[in-house]
């Protein structure tokens, strides 16, 4: 082999070896870029359903205490007590003011 032979092979093997360094790196970079990408679309899709549940919550938050969509069993079952414990209270109230004021209302 000559010189000249052993120059060309060596060049050929120097940039076989950059090439693949070059090829290397843009791999990383290709991989890089669309992991950031993705992070991005995910947080995207976060903030979207976050706006939405905070929506929902704003409307639940203003219309339950308002009524406007509907009410607890619980809440039911309070009301009627308290409208039997209103009436017991008023049934007292009378017999109250007629022990009071006698049986004839004097």
């Amino acid at each position: 082999m000559t010189d000249q032979e052993l120059n060309e092979q060596a060049t050929a093997k120097v940039q076989l070896a950059f090439a693949a360094k070059v090829i290397g790196l843009v791999g990383t970079l290709v991989w890089g870029y669309s992991a950031i990408v993705n992070r991005i679309n995910t947080l995207e899709n976060d903030i979207v359903r976050m706006s939405h549940e905070l929506e929902l919550n704003s409307e639940f938050r203003t219309k339950w205490p308002r009524g406007e969509m509907g009410a607890l069993p619980a809440d039911a079952t309070q009301d009627m007590n308290i409208e039997h414990l209103k009436s017991r209270v008023d049934k007292l109230d009378d017999h109250v003011d007629k022990l009071r004021h006698g049986n004839n209302g004097h």
